[in-house]
């Protein structure tokens, strides 16, 4: 078994993101308690491993478009905020409730780029997600699209997980997205695409293979992954890719198997967090 992989049943602090597609069913748009219910039920078992879990949530907006009458996806800031304002608060509700079922704390903290950019609100988030570890909750992190503008966001929440991941020194991020992991090209039009199941460096060759969003409620393509990867991997944090309709993958990653694909962590001594937050 490979090393970096045997040590995955070794981390203590995971970051784990899930992003729109893989919490709403695709037919209407609305969440997937079935989903959800599982993810919980997984992200409370590894609580009760003794481990820190993070949870980086997509889904503010796609709860707004279900609690407002499943409207179509919106295409003004203003509209996205207000549809995010509902849904957050829908989204939490939910989220809270099935936690509270297998008796773990849910704590909801909303970020934007300004926070982690300002070094005392950086220094005070940081200082805010200890405090919840050492009380046992599992913070439940999304974008506070209703208060950011197009010059503060981060656009999607791959990067902000791996920001979140560098921010609190976490062990291990990963993405339960709606493929496998990372192709040699687009699997959906190339057969013979074969998944990548290690990355030791992203080099140009790799970049060029990342495409485009093929979701209508995701804002994330494997270029945005690629990105949360250097942000990841240079900040010492190992990041898997898996795919997110069995979110029992997240048991796999951890017991060490080979599922998804791993970016293996090399700390870029020069890593400066700020200046990544700045630059997406």
């Amino acid at each position: 078994m490979d090393t970096v992989r045997e040590q995955m049943k070794d981390k203590k602090r995971i970051v784990v993101k899930i992003g729109s597609s893989s919490l709403t069913h695709p037919e209407s748009g609305a969440l997937n308690l079935r989903k959800i219910e599982g993810l919980v039920r997984v992200l409370c078992d590894m609580r009760n491993m003794g481990k820190d879990v993070v949870l980086v949530t997509s889904g503010a907006i796609a709860a707004g478009r279900q609690a407002a009458g499943h409207l179509p996806r919106p295409d003004s800031l203003s509209r996205k905020q207000a549809l995010a304002a509902i849904g957050q608060a829908h989204l939490m509700m939910t989220y809270q409730r099935i936690f509270g079922e297998y008796s773990n704390m849910a704590a909801q903290i909303l970020l934007t780029k300004n926070t982690l950019l300002n070094p005392e609100n950086n220094r005070n988030a940081r200082n805010t997600f200890e405090e919840l570890f050492s009380l046992g909750s599992i913070p439940v992190v999304n974008e506070n699209d209703t208060i950011a503008t197009h010059e503060i966001v981060f656009g999607d929440n791959d990067r902000l997980s791996a920001v979140v991941s560098a921010l609190i020194e976490a062990d291990l991020l990963i993405l339960m997205s709606d493929i496998d992991g990372m192709y040699t090209g687009d699997p959906r039009k190339h057969a013979d695409a074969e998944l990548i199941t290690e990355v030791e460096v992203i080099d140009e060759k790799l970049l060029s293979m990342a495409g485009g969003s093929g979701s209508d409620v995701g804002t994330g393509g494997m270029a945005a992954k690629l990105a949360a990867a250097q942000i990841a991997t240079d900040s010492g944090v190992d990041m898997v890719i898996a795919n997110a309709e069995d979110v029992k993958n997240i048991y796999r990653i951890i017991d060490g198997e080979i599922c998804g694909t791993l970016f293996k962590a090399h700390k870029n001594p020069n890593f400066n967090l700020r200046e990544y937050v700045e630059k997406y």
